[in-house]
């Protein structure tokens, strides 16, 4: 089947039975686990999120470090890779702006492994619009940059809605965004971040209504909760990853436990993963002390 005209039979279905108030299983799985015949590299990258204090301005005075400040920060710890979030530029960031940041990174030896964005796609019809506006600002913004991928959130059921409907909502709007992401060659990746995919099953309903080569999902490690074993849950949506984000804490049966990285590697080595994998750092402990200990372990297992 051709692959354009299907997703647009998709995207016009969905559209349909949404504007009649149906939401009806798509009989369509077009995404299947990614075919790996054996693991890949994987390549460690730094997650602007590990350091979410120190990048972000307070009333009183400035942030204490820059986007270009986590870049040298990723060549004095020989991380090759640095995870740009969306939520440090500045808010009148523009493509002067992103080409420097492309240039520095160039310069100091380090690759954007890729961008992180918020975002909702489970809102009400009227205000989607919004969400694919913002969505498609930072396509194009990381695509001057070179980032492979771009993760995204699917979002919760709405007041006055239902599972199903928000997962109807966020499968349509995904082909949708999916169709701009394909025009710059980057990659969309849902992210298990609690909502509607808070539990794998759920979350696979999403993925595999979604019908373009452009989109895969983010693998986060420290997300799933409420399970007696998480490795086994995270097993579940490996096999679609197109990036990775690895936590220090994991939940185990609702409460938070340090992470066995040995474990979360070897969930992506089963899956045949190849690709970025990004410290996320989100513990307690002041991130300048403890990031370096978890990169050299990560250094190892990767």
């Amino acid at each position: 089947m051709n692959t354009f005209f299907s997703r647009r039979s998709f995207l016009t279905t969905s559209a349909a039975a949404a504007a009649a108030g149906l939401f009806l299983p798509n009989p369509l799985m077009a995404i299947e686990p990614f075919a790996r015949k054996e693991p890949g590299p994987m390549k460690l990258s730094l997650a602007a999120y590990s350091f979410r204090k120190e990048l972000t301005a307070q009333k009183d005075k400035p942030a204490e470090m820059t986007l270009f400040d986590l870049v040298d920060y990723c060549r004095a710890q020989d991380v090759p890779g640095v995870e740009l979030t969306s939520y440090y530029f500045p808010t009148d960031f523009d493509a002067d702006y992103l080409l420097k940041l492309k240039q520095h990174c160039h310069t100091a030896g380090i690759s954007i492994s890729g961008g992180a964005i918020r975002n909702d796609f489970c809102v009400e019809p009227s205000k989607l619009q919004a969400q694919l506006d913002e969505v498609e600002k930072w396509i194009k913004a990381y695509a001057i940059l070179g980032a492979p991928a771009i993760r995204i959130f699917a979002g919760n059921v709405q007041k006055g809605s239902s599972p199903e409907e928000a997962i109807q909502r966020c499968a349509a709007a995904c082909n949708t965004a999916c169709e701009i992401a394909a025009q710059y060659g980057v990659f969309l990746a849902l992210e298990n971040h609690g909502g509607i995919t808070a539990v794998p099953e759920d979350m696979l309903q999403i993925v595999n209504q979604v019908e373009s080569p452009w989109f895969g999902v983010n693998f986060d490690s420290g997300n799933f909760k409420n399970f007696d074993n998480t490795y086994a849950e995270l097993a579940k949506i490996a096999p679609y990853a197109v990036n990775a984000q690895v936590k220090v804490e994991i939940w185990q049966g609702g409460n938070k436990v340090p992470a066995d990285l040995s474990k979360i590697v070897n969930v992506l080595n089963e899956a045949n993963y190849g690709g970025w994998v990004a410290l996320e750092y989100e513990a307690a402990d002041p991130p300048k002390e403890e990031i370096p200990i978890w990169l050299a372990q990560l250094k190892t297992l990767l």
